[in-house]
């Protein structure tokens, strides 16, 4: 099982090339970035967990500069979303925004994506927010279409092209992996539809859905991986994420300075190191 991390690169915090290699140094193989545009002004809203949204939710950098800073600071890392909100990208800029990462970075992006859930957000890019699970899927497979083409093209419901040209294509073929968030009921259905894995955050129940998304898989002739995200530096909790067949576990650090971020970071290592009877 692999580890890594997740992480809101904001401007006041750890730099994304500064914490890439850091988390190299010490082992980890990947580390994801996640996404927001922007915040609707006003009072912050609630995360649909519950509790105030933090302000590290607007002071975001852009998930692929983030991800090209870090990628060219170290050599082995895999750098990614964690998640992408992909109804509020066009598809063709999206499609060269990643594949220019991936060639950049050797083959090393991984693509989590998701519909996002800020509904206020996602309006003010032009979507429905009723409709942003299918616009995901078309903008996903409008992408799929110009990494793997030289003159691509697509025709939906809601994203529509005639022929084009767009390099570089990504270095990985025919695409980096797409990893799907979410836990909703439907998600496993977008998973086999259009992804290559599932990308969702530990939580109650998450562990037992593993199991029916590599049955489901199974039954469908798919090869799926699962990533977690939102893991505890508890050793019980790793365990189970391995014993379940999880490939990879990546808690949040904290968008903070050093000093916190290290220890966060010795906290997880040492769950592995107990886990692992190390």
């Amino acid at each position: 099982m692999d580890t890594g991390f997740g992480y809101f690169a904001t401007h006041d915090a750890v730099d994304p090339a500064r914490l890439a290699l850091l988390i190299e140094q010490r082992g980890h193989s990947m580390l994801l970035f996640s996404e927001h545009t922007h915040i609707p002004a006003g009072p912050p809203p609630e995360r649909p967990d519950g509790g105030t949204l933090p302000r590290k939710y607007w002071h975001t950098y852009d998930p692929f500069v983030a991800c090209t800073a870090a990628g060219l600071a170290t050599t082995r890392l895999r750098v990614g979303t964690g998640v992408c909100l992909v109804p509020q990208h066009h598809p063709i800029s999206l499609a060269k925004s990643v594949a220019s990462v991936d060639a950049l970075t050797g083959g090393r992006f991984v693509f989590g994506v998701g519909a996002g859930w800020l509904e206020p957000e996602i309006r003010n890019h032009g979507v429905d927010p009723a409709r942003r699970f299918a616009v995901m899927k078309e903008h996903v497979e409008a992408v799929r279409e110009i990494w793997a083409r030289d003159e691509a093209d697509y025709h939906g419901d809601f994203m529509s092209f005639d022929p084009i040209w767009s390099w570089p294509k990504p270095a990985q073929r025919p695409g980096p992996p797409v990893l799907v968030g979410g836990t909703g009921p439907r998600v496993f259905d977008r998973v086999l539809s259009y992804g290559d894995g599932w990308l969702p955050n530990y939580g109650p129940g998450v562990l037992e859905r593993v199991r029916e998304l590599f049955q489901r898989a199974e039954e469908a002739g798919r090869a799926v991986r699962v990533v977690m995200m939102s893991v505890p530096s508890d050793p019980a909790v790793l365990e189970e994420c391995e014993k379940a067949g999880v490939a990879a576990v990546l808690p949040w650090l904290p968008s903070a300075g050093p000093g916190r971020i290290e220890r966060e970071m010795d906290a997880f290592e040492t769950a592995l190191a107990e886990m692992r009877g190390e």
